[in-house]
């Protein structure tokens, strides 16, 4: 029998058209997860080399003042828990194989409308891998979540920058969970402890012979990133002292303790705390400059490099009278500016979960995370980007990555280093060098 040439020649083309039909339906059943690339993803936001590990610790910062509890007896002071998440690089072989469950609740403590609802979602790491040591030890990065949220609210981050050599720890911190939800003067003195409390413990593991952490992380080289109430304490981690007008507000919210003088612009105390290790941070949307928790004097005490994140139509932390506004005060750093134009306050979790999507919850699930002009998963992949070369030049001291800041260095340019064409619309990056 003779095969007509018309077969012939479309013999190939229904190959291809069943193989790409084949191609695209497992491509389509795989699940996205946060942190994934989007076709448009800039070029830094792809995972890196290493394979991801992820362990769950619990430290407890002993004698610690119970600001909720202040005046009402015996000596006000509690031991507080502070329980984390590390990612770190691991001997994993098969970077495929990476697929772990997070359990999270939505919701919020004590409010009688937003009851606490347990759900799970993936992300890409191994629960308790190997550690991987053949490659020394790596710099450490604290994320500190914003009130409320969890250690699991940025994990589309956390994961990727441990794959990029990095480890990694986010706190739980304590009366600013979902689940622990209190009064906020808990979360206005504790935020900067907490973060100081961590990177001592972290050094502390990264010298016992016991621990995973022994000759893996390097804490003398750390990041600090903060969201929102997180932001609040990175800023004043890294030099900001609070100003005497935030002192007075939080002394009357807690019957007259002077507990935030001790992080107060000029206090012996606080310019004692400032921490060597700590070489950058990363503010998304910080909360409390339209407060009048900063001043002048107190901004200009950030001398470390420095990143800011945030939405132009921030109605939680402010923009022009918020985070530019501490970006512009912070005269004595090298610092960038980046915004999401017309982005409200949620620049930086995880894209809402599905969950939080039914009718019958308080819409407040959702808007937790989403952003009512941008899409998370976007926002998701230019973070990694720019927190990967920001990180990459200033902790690891890599200049090729200097080029994916300087995006207006050449006014001729159409497109930033590392975008795709026609894909910064909506974006806006500025930069300033220090004063002295």
């Amino acid at each position: 029998m003779k095969i007509k040439a018309p077969f012939l020649f479309t013999l190939p083309l229904l190959i291809f058209f069943f193989t790409y039909t084949i191609s695209f339906a497992q491509a389509q059943s795989e699940p996205f997860i946060y942190g994934d690339l989007l076709p448009d993803a800039p070029e830094l936001a792809a995972g890196g080399e290493y394979s991801v590990g992820v362990r769950t610790l619990d430290f407890v910062n002993e004698n610690q003042l119970d600001i909720l509890n202040y005046g009402k007896g015996d000596d006000s002071l509690y031991n507080r828990p502070l329980k984390v998440e590390v990612w770190y690089p691991s001997k994993n072989s098969n970077k495929s194989d990476e697929l772990i469950s997070y359990d999270e609740v939505m919701g919020q403590n004590g409010s009688p409308t937003r009851p606490i609802i347990p759900f799970t979602f993936l992300g890409r790491a191994s629960r308790d891998a190997n550690p991987l040591y053949s490659d020394g030890s790596f710099p450490l990065v604290i994320v500190s979540h914003g009130y409320t949220g969890s250690r699991y609210l940025m994990t589309y981050l956390t994961e990727n920058l441990a794959s990029k050599g990095y480890v990694v720890v986010a706190i739980d911190h304590t009366e600013a969970t979902f689940r622990d939800a209190a009064g906020f003067q808990s979360t206005l003195l504790n935020r900067s402890l907490d973060d100081l409390f961590v990177l001592n413990e972290m050094a502390r593991l990264e010298k016992d012979g016991n621990s995973f952490l022994k000759d893996l992380v390097d804490t003398e080289n750390t990041a600090l990133i903060g969201y929102s109430m997180g932001g609040y304490g990175a800023v004043n981690v890294a030099g900001a002292g609070y100003s005497p007008q935030a002192a007075q507000l939080f002394g009357g919210m807690t019957g007259g303790s002077n507990a935030l003088l001790k992080r107060t612009v000029g206090n012996p105390e606080f310019e004692a705390s400032i921490d060597p290790r700590i070489k950058v941070i990363v503010a998304f949307a910080p909360w409390g400059m339209q407060r009048g928790v900063w001043n002048a004097e107190g901004l200009a005490g950030i001398k470390i490099p420095s990143l800011f994140i945030a939405g132009s139509k921030d109605d939680i932390s402010g923009y022009e009278d918020g985070t530019k506004a501490i970006y512009d005060g912070a005269i004595n750093s090298e610092r960038y500016l980046l915004t999401f134009i017309e982005a409200r306050h949620n620049v930086a979790p995880n894209p809402a979960p599905k969950e939080s999507l039914n009718p019958e919850l308080d819409i407040n699930e959702y808007l937790r995370y989403a952003d009512s002009v941008w899409d998370s998963r976007r926002m998701n992949n230019i973070n990694q980007h720019f927190v990967t070369a920001f990180l990459g030049k200033y902790l690891k001291g890599e200049s090729s990555y200097q080029k994916y800041l300087d995006v207006n260095a050449d006014p001729e340019a159409k497109e930033w280093p590392g975008f795709k064409p026609r894909t910064t619309i909506g974006l806006e990056m500025d930069q300033k060098k220090p004063n002295n």
